[in-house]
């Protein structure tokens, strides 16, 4: 049997020959997969909230202690504020009592008071407290809160929404013009990368296909569960940016068995057989790392890998299926619209065979990496610590209403406060005193006690005298910041009335105190966040050892990636840093002055990139180890690697760099962050990692990357990414 005539090897070569030669009913199957789901998405799909309920935190404590004690006063408080340029706000009394009693009025509303009115009594505020998060309920909500306050919009009052319910009242979020930039780009560098408008076409449709499928199961678990509101954005950046890729690869793969002579359904076979394998590897790496996650035990943390996963997935089973059929369906059509020489992977060489190593730039400069391994991984390590500087600054935080653009109520309602009483206003503090196991007699004294403590506290502009709830259980005051709530100053006043000023008012007492609020749980969940980094990073780490360990059975080359990627994830951390919190460039994207990086970024940031990073890693690897199983040559296999990936990896990273940095438009901050971090570590994971460090590291470590010994290998299962070693002897075990 000739090799055109050879069956696609594997289960998977079988699929993807079976969805090649049937792909009218593939593609049927995933037609009626996206029209089904998308009509199921508007008809019961869920949405979108921000939800940090933190069981067990003091600020949840002491939010439950206000809910039995003080109910009015318990649950999520938003402002509705008020501003009258004209005449004082006392001219339009009636309308503000009539507005304050339709918002009582209100489902969820468990109370609305005020106003409280600034000095200048142009400005004021009503204090409304909900039964729920106001983001969770939807537009439709929100149009009653707009006739509530109507009276007052009607007599000329400026009436705009705070906190959450300014977040609710926010335009949607729909990003449709970073995704159609992203794809803009992604046309481009295939058409440069490919030469075929066909061959450019495929990548796209399969993954736009792939994501929206992916969104419209986002929506349905939304119905059922709570994402947070970056959650599609997030899973669209990963989906587009992983879907192309995916099948870019068994594209690449596809048109080299067309040109070595087989027929288009056995190409496509082939294709999947040996390049999806690799893509599965990569997928589910991507997905473990994502599911790391869940290490936080923070269930907003956990639902934004699953809410990644889900368009991972999607684009797995995209690349496995629906692109062979794609390919069956053009058949040897791919190349009918060239532009340029096509871009493919070399011939396939009979078992121990050297393919030629063909003289031009590419293979000069593997070549060149490969004879001078100490130069380029010295330029890299200089490269990447460089870059990682900033991050030894690093704060995190959560961004405030004040870096968002004036077009949204709440950095409106945020100015006006701001204006009115002092920006520590935007993030007051309650301080409650759980007393219901202090003698009644002696709770006159324990509140007088309270206040001397809470009098001249260091980074607070003011602070109420403790006040008793009708059950006279409770003491509660508030504390005004001297800063906006993204401050350091902010957190420090947090730290110190929860740590020392409390612990020694209260002590010798059976009292105890919480501080609570939203600025509080904010607080209390940026520091659970930080003391959990660690484990995630620990984790993720751990398992993606693992899979390369147990992919490439070389204990160096699993020691190598998991050191390298951590390496370029703090280059990228450096960078954001940088920008955002430095405010290198902030400004420039839209951003009102520095910002502190949001206290759940980094650890998103970590799980994807070291996901994906694993991308370029296995596609790099195998080559290199399939070129040592036949020659057992390390310098060689490193530059043949090299040199028939480094095409394909760039253009695949250039078209990830371009879908990720597109979301830099975004309104959301936390999108920028984020679109900001990924672009730029895909661009030195890309480059300096794989171009510079990867194989330097891999000469230099030369048959010794490959060692395992014996016990392990005998533990650890055979996994083959490229479908191509499955039946060789294990090299180098010991």
């Amino acid at each position: 049997m000739t090799s055109a005539q050879q069956p696609p090897p594997g289960r998977l070569g079988r699929l993807g020959a079976w969805c090649a030669r049937h792909f009218v009913l593939v593609v049927v199957c995933w037609l009626l997969a996206l029209a089904g789901l998308h009509i199921l998405q508007n008809t019961v799909g869920g949405t979108y909230s921000d939800d940090f309920n933190l069981p067990g935190t003091q600020s949840d404590t002491g939010l439950n202690l206000l809910k039995t004690h003080a109910p009015a006063s318990g649950g999520t408080s938003a402002q509705v504020v008020l501003n009258d340029a004209q005449a004082p706000l006392s001219a339009v009394s009636g309308q503000t009592g009539q507005v304050v009693a339709n918002l009582q009025q209100l489902p969820h509303v468990l109370s609305a008071a005020g106003p409280t009115v600034s000095q200048s009594g142009h400005i004021g505020y009503l204090t409304v407290h909900f039964d729920t998060n106001p983001t969770s309920l939807g537009k439709s909500y929100l149009n009653q809160v707009d006739t509530a306050v109507a009276p007052l919009r009607n007599a000329s009052v400026e009436v705009e929404y705070g906190g959450p319910l300014g977040e609710l009242a926010r335009p949607k979020a729909t990003d449709l013009t970073s995704e159609a930039i992203g794809f803009g780009v992604a046309v481009v560098v295939l058409l440069i990368g490919f030469g075929s408008v066909i061959a450019a076409g495929l990548p796209l449709v399969s993954a736009l296909v792939s994501v929206i499928v992916g969104l419209s199961c986002l929506s349905l678990l939304a119905a059922a569960f709570t994402f947070a509101t970056v959650s599609p954005t997030l899973a669209t950046m990963i989906g587009l940016g992983v879907g192309i890729d995916y099948a870019l690869f068994l594209i690449t793969r596809h048109r080299q068995q067309l040109m070595d002579g087989r027929d288009p359904v056995t190409a496509a076979g082939r294709a999947t057989g040996t390049s999806g394998r690799a893509v599965l590897v990569s997928g589910c790496t991507v997905i473990i790392a994502l599911a790391g996650l869940y290490v936080s035990r923070v269930a907003f943390i956990g639902k934004l890998g699953v809410a990644a996963a889900v368009t991972v997935v999607t684009a797995v089973l995209g690349a496995l299926t629906l692109v062979p059929a794609l390919l069956g369906w053009i058949g040897p059509h791919i190349d009918r619209f060239t532009l340029r020489r096509a871009v493919a992977e070399e011939p396939e060489q009979p078992d121990g065979a050297e393919p030629a190593v063909p003289a031009d730039g590419l293979a000069r400069y593997a070549r060149r990496v490969a004879d001078r391994p100490w130069w380029f991984l010295a330029a890299g390590l200089i490269v990447i610590g460089v870059l990682a500087i900033p991050v030894f600054s690093i704060r995190l935080g959560h961004i405030d209403d004040g870096a968002d653009p004036t077009s949204f109520t709440d950095r409106r309602a945020y100015d006006l406060i701001s204006t009115g009483f002092g920006p520590g206003a935007n993030g007051p503090l309650t301080i409650v005193v759980d007393q219901s196991a202090v003698a009644a007699a002696d709770r006159q004294a324990l509140a007088g006690k309270v206040q001397q403590a809470l009098t001249g506290v260091p980074d607070a502009a003011s602070i109420s005298p403790p006040q008793p709830t009708s059950d006279g259980d409770l003491l509660l005051a508030t504390a005004i910041p001297i800063g906006r709530p993204q401050n350091a100053t902010t957190t420090s006043l947090f730290d110190h009335l929860r740590k020392d000023v409390l612990p020694q008012a209260l002590a010798g007492t059976p009292a105890k105190g919480y501080i609570t609020g939203t600025t509080a749980a904010q607080l209390d969940f940026m520091e659970l966040m930080t003391s959990r980094l660690p484990v995630i990073i620990a984790v993720v780490v751990g398992l993606a050892f693992l899979v390369i360990l147990t992919v490439f059975r070389g204990v160096l080359v699993a020691v190598k990636a998991a050191v390298l990627n951590l390496l370029s994830i703090a280059a990228s951390y450096g960078v954001v840093v940088a920008v955002f919190q430095w405010g290198w460039g902030g400004p420039a994207l839209g951003v009102s002055g520095k910002v502190p990086i949001e206290s759940y970024v980094p650890m998103i940031m970590f799980a994807i990139i070291f996901g994906l990073s694993m991308d370029y890693e296995v596609f790099l690897i195998s080559r290199v180890h399939e070129f040592w199983l036949r020659t057992h040559n390390g310098h060689d296999s490193v530059a043949h690697g090299l040199r028939i990936t480094a095409r394909v990896i760039s253009c695949a990273a250039l078209i990830m760099v371009s879908v990720f940095a597109a979301f830099l438009l975004s309104h959301a901050i936390v999108v920028k962050m984020l679109g900001l971090g990924l672009a730029v570590s895909v661009l030195i994971d890309a480059t300096v990692v794989r171009l510079l460090l990867v194989p330097a590291v891999m000469v230099l470590l030369g048959g010794h990357a490959w060692w395992t010994p014996r016990w392990l290998d005998r533990l650890l299962p055979h996994i083959d990414p490229e479908g191509t070693t499955t039946d060789r002897p294990s090299e180098n075990r010991g």
